[in-house]
């Protein structure tokens, strides 16, 4: 047994992990320091991480290292484990499931599963029409099927997407993909007939929403066309872009256009989705009815697990055999989606992620006031984000952004960094995590900024 292996059988995950901040050793503790050193002989150099720790139990609002370190958990594994890490019934579920069949590929031996998965986002996402799912294994994968399926339903080729987007790691996906670096410099030629408009940006363009979407749409119709346009995708609020929440009337102004040009509008709801900005679907927040959601992260309570639902009609669009997928839907999978599901709807997420909301909005709004480097709080539920600045320019700054979440790391808590200007800090909590651990959590947070002064 290694050394990772007798630290994890000594800890228990879920609920019953003491929920506190501690540091037994510094950040990488050797335990963790020995797992890294394996990972950079083994693992190749593209794959990087975040915080330095090798984990081995995670559950509320904590991850536990090797060490026996316990950090406060403000990234959900990037909006994964929204229900908590090992959820009770995610976890007892998952035992089931394994206990019966593992797989069988869903295109050779259809199983339950996968169509009460179907049923259930067929209900649960926006809009009062017939819709049909189809499940896969990332968001990547559900936005390239979503953009093959709109493509068939039309009969056009082109896709617009928006500034500041981020959609994946595919070819297809990185062409839709706003950022060069890290997701797409040296990866390419990337796929063609993909288009770019602005996207509404309330901190930096100073836009209404019908603004913001007149430009856009502009920007449409002369570079792309809309006869030629078979799908607009957007994330309702933008994930890796920066947490940015579009200003009032620009979504409804862009499905208003799509509707009336027959483009089909996709939200990409991979990392807004299930609860996380204090709504089932971020959309809601809108009026948007979307033609095609596409979901994953916290759909699964941390099993590999995606989709994309939408209206009926366009769904079927696809030939028989022509969507589908070796794992897509595995049988273990759709057992955690359903009783993930079944906690946000019976475990009061959606509420509880608004109040979250509440106290990280409240919290990053009283630094701003304290601190001009704190240019923009922004966010919808536990979705929330600070934009740091140069206080003089409000030119974007990464370095403070990326110093500040390595300081919070090396305190015991888990920050992540996102934006197109990699100047944003995002705060991702579990759903589970408790007002005191949180509050902690942007207490440290709070220091690691002041401290950069004084650095």
């Amino acid at each position: 047994m290694t050394t990772l292996d007798t630290a994890a059988s000594a800890t228990t995950g879920g609920p019953a992990l003491a929920q506190e901040r501690r540091l037994v050793t510094a950040i990488p503790g050797p335990r963790s320091q020995e797992l890294l050193d394996r990972k950079a002989a083994a693992v190749a150099a593209g794959v990087g991480h975040t915080a330095p720790i090798a984990a081995v139990a995670a559950g509320g609002g904590v991850v536990v290292d090797a060490d026996g370190n316990s950090l406060i958990d403000l990234g959900s594994g990037i909006a994964v484990t929204s229900v908590g890490n090992a959820h009770p019934k995610v976890v007892e579920a998952v035992q089931r499931q394994a206990a019966s069949f593992t797989h069988t590929c869903f295109m050779v031996s259809p199983y339950e599963g996968y169509v009460a998965v179907a049923e259930a986002l067929n209900r649960l996402t926006p809009g009062d029409f017939p819709k049909k799912s189809a499940l896969f294994n990332s968001g990547a994968e559900a936005v390239e099927n979503a953009v093959k399926i709109a493509r068939k339903a039309t009969g056009r080729q082109a896709v617009v997407a928006f500034d500041h987007a981020y959609h994946g790691r595919t070819n297809l996906t990185m062409a839709l993909t706003a950022k060069s670096m890290p997701y797409k410099s040296g990866f390419g030629p990337f796929a063609s007939e993909v288009y770019r408009a602005p996207m509404s940006y309330p901190y930096r363009d100073g836009l209404t929403g019908p603004e913001a979407a007149a430009r856009a749409l502009s920007v449409i119709e002369k570079q792309v066309g809309a006869d030629n346009l078979a799908a607009v995708i957007i994330e309702p609020i933008q994930g890796e872009g920066g947490f940015i929440v579009p200003a009032e009337g620009f979504l409804p102004a862009i499905s208003e256009w799509c509707t009336a040009n027959g483009v089909v509008l996709i939200a990409d709801e991979v990392q807004s989705g299930f609860a996380r900005t204090g709504a089932m679907f971020a959309s809601e927040h809108f009026g948007l009815v979307p033609d095609l959601v596409t979901t994953a992260k916290g759909i699964a309570g941390g099993l590999p697990l995606a989709a994309v639902t939408g209206r009926a009609e366009i769904m079927d669009a696809a030939h028989v055999g022509g969507l589908g997928g070796t794992y897509g839907g595995n049988p273990i999978a759709c057992a955690a989606a359903l009783a993930s599901i079944d906690a946000f709807e019976t475990e009061g997420f959606v509420e509880r992620a608004a109040e979250l909301g509440e106290i990280m909005l409240g919290r990053m709004r009283a630094l701003q006031a304290e601190d001009p480097r704190v240019g923009d709080v922004r966010g919808l539920g536990a979705m929330v984000a600070i934009e740091l600045v140069d206080p003089a320019t409000q030119a974007p700054a990464p370095a403070l952004a990326g110093a500040v979440a390595k300081r919070c790391i090396a305190e015991g808590v888990v920050v992540l960094t996102c934006g197109t200007y990699g100047n944003v800090l995002r705060f991702l909590p579990p759903l589970s995590i408790g007002d005191d651990l949180l509050h902690e959590g942007l207490d440290v947070v709070a220091a690691a900024l002041a401290a950069e002064v004084a650095a």
